[in-house]
């Protein structure tokens, strides 16, 4: 059709050739252009069914069938979206001859892609040019066997007749990464790929082919090529979880949507590989109906098709999905399956039924929170749910609501607890009417009805009661002054148990004065003591007593009540003078003293009261006169104009308005003192006395203990010494410590006889006497000069041989690192050693005349030190 606008068709025939008559995949691109500019064209095909076009104008075969002729020929048609022109090319197929391999190299297989020529200027004028062909696409479909490389097409330049021309290709799979799936020769543009290409990772490659001289320089400009990546079924569907999990209510109508169940194709989702379709192979269990579901076959949708779920029935179904591509084709598409698992889920469809019609229960009276009677009753639904937990409740029989119902969470049951007490003597039985229902009201349509009723018959067991008190408490008014064996009431308490045969005692529980006692059998109350208000016992004129009254019962019980005796108030109490001390001066002037009155009991026995002095002794009257203020005060004052410092006793008449009046002579310590002009005693220290004050005393009592506990850490401190100085002698052996053996040694004078010396002291140190008390005289050379010697621990008196050795080996060593003293061991000069020497020399060791006279195995007793002259001299002939 000729259009409005002049519109250039980029091809209006096609002529493909084939080598075979089966067409797999067949695909080119056809665009169409006008000189205004590029215009949005929507393409379709006259044979959708074989030949579909895309949004690019790529034209390619949709399914794999025979080449005959009513397949050799189709229009292609193209239609802009904005003023819905319409244009039509058309495209004939042909099939190609089979090539040879003459043919071969006569004519070439690869298609080849010239540059177009470039605009050239025609006297100073853009020449126009034939407008160039539109570069189709290059589609190559996804893993190919090969052989590899694969050749695609040809680049050529129509400038390499005159120059030498390079070529090379740009871009991702080429030079950039992925790098090396499209080489080119340089010399022949011979454009190839190099392996297996896969639409999933990559669906379209971008090249740019480059056509340069040997210099490097640009001789045409770029072109690009573009290389589809045809898709091949080649993966399968693939569920996005293996089980999936829905829920269902029971009950629910046909329709209901249960759940969506979704699978990927990894394929082109626009072309039959990528197009999947559900469907459900299997349902179990089978009941009521093999198909209780059914699947949306493009969303993947599950809704029921039959009615008849119920969860007591079957709690769960599972389902096999299968998705499969190629539009579900069973026979070309790719299939994989998974497992849909639905839970019906409960709804209220089943009220609770008690499993008895009538519960028994018994409690005792006046016993609260106990549990009376278990209810039990079935329940079909889902346990723990809201539509299986029971609620009780009491319709009927319980007027004053003594009783409740709470249920168990775990068991369901209903609990009959008495919350209010219930006595036996009122009532002796209960029938309650109870009915239990869901938390949740049933479904809807359910023909049951929604609760279920049950009686429970509850008895009461007559326990023994503890008697009470009536009244309690019990409140009588009384005078005060009330003789002992006096009956003041009769208080007895009642007996509830009407049915049973009891007796009631009586005792007494408290009573604090101890003023009263009630008869064991009828409950008189008697004084035994005079009732007195004034008693510390009495609170506010009331005093409490407290008895107890005890039945003989299986097991007996009792009860208590109170009497409150009110003490009425008789004049009993003389008033007495208040304060009972205080000081005036010397003089009338300027003091005074003001008193009252202590009456201890209430009006009107009490004030007003009248102050008087008395007529004896004289000098009462004589020296002071009292004057009343009011009826509770008055003022003492000094009648004559001076009374010498002193302590005087004043005795004062004082009379209540009790009737009769009760009068009482009080005497007032008055301390008469010297006083300075504003009325304050200055000579307190004369009236006091000699007695010390009770700062002073306090002072000496503490200087007194402080003294006693110097004293008592001094003793402390002295035991303590004491056991360090016995824990440090403890530590010490006596037969092992050699640090004072033989401390004295070096003092041998002239000898024995002439210093009468105790050969005993070699082995007991401590008897020798210290170096101080030594004459001072000229010492020798060899001797050890004289030093302050350490204070050792008392040594056991019984001798040790080690300790002589252990001392001649310390000698023995301080003499060899002193080089100045002679050693110890070496020949000795003396000033003089006497006559004679009764224990010998040392010498004598060295000499054999007198060995075979004296014994010397005592010398195996002294240790392995002395083990080698043990060997010498204490070996017998050997």
């Amino acid at each position: 059709q000729a259009p409005t606008e002049p519109v250039s068709v980029g091809v209006s025939c096609f002529c493909l050739c084939i080598p075979i008559k089966w067409i797999p995949l067949l695909s080119f691109t056809v665009k169409f252009s006008n000189c205004n500019g590029k215009r949005k064209v929507q393409y379709e095909s006259s044979e959708p069914a074989d030949f579909k076009v895309d949004e690019d104008g790529m034209v390619y075969a949709v399914r794999s069938f025979p080449l005959s002729s009513e397949h050799s020929k189709f229009l292609i048609y193209a239609q802009d979206k904005e003023t819905q022109e319409k244009w039509q090319v058309a495209v004939k197929l042909s099939l190609k001859p089979t090539l040879t391999e003459e043919s071969v190299k006569e004519s070439p297989e690869v298609e080849e892609i010239v540059f177009p020529r470039q605009v050239a200027k025609h006297n100073g004028y853009l020449q126009r040019q034939k407008r160039d062909w539109v570069i189709p696409p290059i589609n190559l479909p996804e893993n190919s066997r090969g052989p590899f490389p694969q050749e695609l097409v040809r680049i050529r330049s129509d400038r390499d007749k005159n120059l030498s021309l390079r070529y090379s290709v740009t871009g991702p799979g080429a030079d950039q990464p992925p790098t090396g799936i499209f080489i080119i020769n340089p010399i022949s543009g011979q454009l190839s790929v190099t392996k297996p290409l896969d639409r999933e990772l990559i669906a379209r490659f971008h090249l740019r082919a480059h056509a340069v001289d040997i210099n490097g320089n640009q001789v045409e400009n770029p072109i690009d090529i573009v290389i589809n990546v045809i898709d091949m079924n080649d993966n399968r569907p693939e569920f996005l979880h293996q089980v999936w999990n829905g829920t269902v209510p029971e009950g629910s109508k046909p329709g209901t949507y249960v759940m969506t169940v979704t699978a990927i194709d990894a394929d082109d989702p626009n072309a039959l590989n990528g197009m999947l379709r559900y469907r459900i192979l299997s349902q179990a269990p089978s009941t009521p109906s093999p198909n209780m579901f059914t699947i949306n076959n493009e969303t993947g949708d599950i809704i029921t098709v039959a009615a008849g779920l119920d969860r007591e029935k079957v709690q769960q179904y599972t389902l096999i999905i299968q998705a499969t591509d190629m539009e579900g084709n069973p026979t070309y598409g790719l299939s994989n399956t998974a497992t849909a698992v639905i839970t019906v889920t409960d709804v209220n469809d089943n009220p609770p039924e008690f499993t008895a019609m009538t519960f028994y229960g018994e409690v005792p009276e006046n016993r609260v929170d106990v549990i009376v009677a278990n209810l039990t009753v079935t329940d079909k639904d889902q346990p723990h749910t809201p539509a299986w937990n029971a609620e009780y409740r009491i319709s009927g029989g319980d007027p004053t609501g003594r009783f409740a119902i709470q249920t168990d969470p775990n068991s369901n049951d209903g609990l009959v607890t008495v919350v209010k007490p219930i006595d036996f003597e009122a009532n002796r039985m209960f029938v309650l009417t109870v009915a239990a229902e869901n938390q949740v009201p049933l479904a809807k349509g359910i023909q049951h009805p929604p609760q279920s009723t049950a009686t429970v018959s509850v008895t009461v067991i007559d326990v023994n009661e503890n008697p009470y008190f009536t009244p309690n408490p019990k409140i009588i008014r009384q005078e005060e002054g009330l003789h002992a064996g006096t009956m003041l009431t009769t208080f007895t308490a009642q007996d509830p148990d009407r049915y049973m045969q009891q007796n009631i005692r009586y005792t007494k529980l408290s009573d604090p004065a101890n003023w009263l006692k009630i008869d064991p059998v009828n409950g008189h109350i008697t004084t035994i003591a005079v009732l007195d208000r004034e008693s510390p016992n009495v609170k506010n004129n009331i005093y409490n007593a407290t008895f107890l009254a005890s039945d003989n019962g299986i097991p007996p019980m009792s009860g208590t009540g109170t009497l409150q005796i009110y003490l009425l108030d008789i004049n009993d109490n003389a008033p007495q003078v208040l304060p009972q001390e205080a000081e005036t001066c010397e003089t009338p002037d300027p003091n005074s003293i003001n008193i009252t009155a202590l009456d201890y009991d209430i009006d009107p026995n009490a004030g007003p009261f009248a102050f008087d002095l008395p007529l004896s002794p004289v000098t009462i009257k004589r020296n002071w006169t009292i004057t009343r203020l009011n009826g509770d005060f008055a003022q003492l004052n000094l009648k004559i104009k001076f009374l010498e410092a002193g302590i005087y006793e004043v005795p004062i008449i004082i009379t209540d308005s009790g009737n009769p009046p009760k009068s009482n002579i009080s005497v007032l310590r008055v301390k008469v003192c010297q006083c300075d002009s504003n009325g304050d005693c200055t000579d307190v220290d004369r009236i006091v006395g000699a007695g010390l004050g009770t700062g002073a005393i306090i002072a000496i009592l503490l200087c007194i203990i402080i003294l006693l506990i110097l004293v008592l850490m001094f003793v402390v401190w002295m035991k303590r010494r004491d056991k360090e100085r016995q824990a440090k002698q403890l530590l010490i052996d006596p037969e092992d410590d050699v640090r004072d053996n033989i401390l004295k040694y070096d003092e041998e004078g002239g000898g024995e006889e002439d210093q009468d010396y105790d050969l005993s002291q070699l082995q007991q140190p401590d008897t020798v006497e210290p170096d101080a008390i030594k004459p001072v005289g000229i010492r020798r050379l060899d001797e050890r000069p004289i030093h302050a010697e350490p204070q050792y621990p008392v040594r056991s008196a019984a001798p040790h041989p080690g300790d002589i050795g252990d001392f001649i080996n310390e000698g023995l060593k301080a003499a060899d690192n002193d080089p100045t003293a002679p050693p110890y061991d070496s020949l000795l000069v003396f000033d003089y050693e006497g006559s004679g020497s009764t224990a010998g020399s040392l010498s004598s060791l060295n000499s054999s005349s007198s060995g075979g006279e004296q014994d010397y195995d005592y010398l195996n007793d002294w240790g392995p030190r002395f083990k080698k002259l043990a060997d010498m001299y204490g070996g017998g002939d050997d």
